[in-house]
């Protein structure tokens, strides 16, 4: 068996709610909760405790992006796991290459689009960012449940796209005009304004949602905020580490950009 067929990289939360319990379907509630640090820096959290407190969508997992979709020995914050940790992650999910995905989180959805990314990135394209978020789900009255969601593990077999990220070098090839390609950030202006590579084009990643339903912009106006980028072969997205990149990538997406590369450690290592 397989899951329902997934046909876009978003689906809304009324795709969701008409296949809510079927065979070989997997929700993952991503939510990561913020906080600013003593220094003033920001700091990052699992939102577990808030998946089981205050409710998620009833079956959905927890994914952990801190721990168990990133590589916490990697060299920054978030830094992408390998194949076999993703693999073993996916497969403790109940998921294998069969199953469909729905992945979403609590805020305007970067880390949802996280894990879209590293999914696509592994080989698997069954996988889509819930429209709106539980911040939507939640807003038209759906239901919810509280707790702890457990699932069987299972085998999943990636199959790596090493060409859907691009590293320090790449970077420094477009920015030196060596190599064609289109830089887009995803962080907030004001970060932008600080720091920024230069040539890149801001397109923070709280810009691509409307405010008043969470939900992804419509096309015309995504393709006004991407217009710099959209005539470029190549878009390369980042931002501080990897997350609001990726939340561009899904929107260069579903407007039809058919190569857009991740610069994983962005900023993070660039401004080092």
């Amino acid at each position: 068996m397989s899951g329902p067929l997934i046909e876009s990289p978003l689906v809304s939360t009324q795709w969701l709610a008409d296949h809510l319990g079927a065979d070989d379907l997997v929700v993952l509630d991503a939510s990561v909760v913020g906080y600013t640090q003593p220094n003033g820096a920001a700091g990052y959290l699992s939102g577990h405790e808030s998946y089981i407190m205050n409710g998620h969508v009833p079956g959905a997992l927890f994914a952990d992006v801190i721990e168990e979709l990133s590589d916490p020995e990697g060299p920054y914050p978030f830094t992408r796991p390998d194949r076999e940790r993703f693999e073993r992650a996916v497969g403790a999910l109940g998921i294998n290459n069969e199953t469909s995905v729905v992945v979403y989180d609590s805020l305007v959805g970067q880390w949802a689009s996280r894990v879209w990314w590293l999914f696509r990135a592994f080989g698997y394209d069954r996988v889509a960012v819930l429209d709106g978020g539980f911040t939507r789900w939640t807003a038209q009255g759906r239901p919810t449940e509280i707790g702890h969601v457990s699932a069987e593990a299972t085998e999943f077999v990636a199959s790596e796209r090493p060409e859907l990220w691009i590293d320090r070098a790449g970077v420094e090839d477009i920015v030196a005009g060596r190599a064609e390609g289109a830089l887009v950030c995803g962080t907030p202006a004001k970060e932008f304004a600080e720091n920024h590579i230069e040539g890149s084009v801001s397109v923070p990643a709280g810009r691509l949602v409307d405010r008043s339903t969470n939900e992804l912009l419509g096309d015309s106006e995504l393709r006004g905020l991407l217009a710099p980028a959209l005539a470029a072969g190549r878009v390369v997205v980042y931002c501080k580490g990897g997350i609001a990149a990726t939340a561009d990538a899904l929107a260069l997406t579903v407007v039809g950009h058919r190569n857009v590369v991740v610069y994983d450690e962005s900023l993070n290592e660039w401004a080092a």
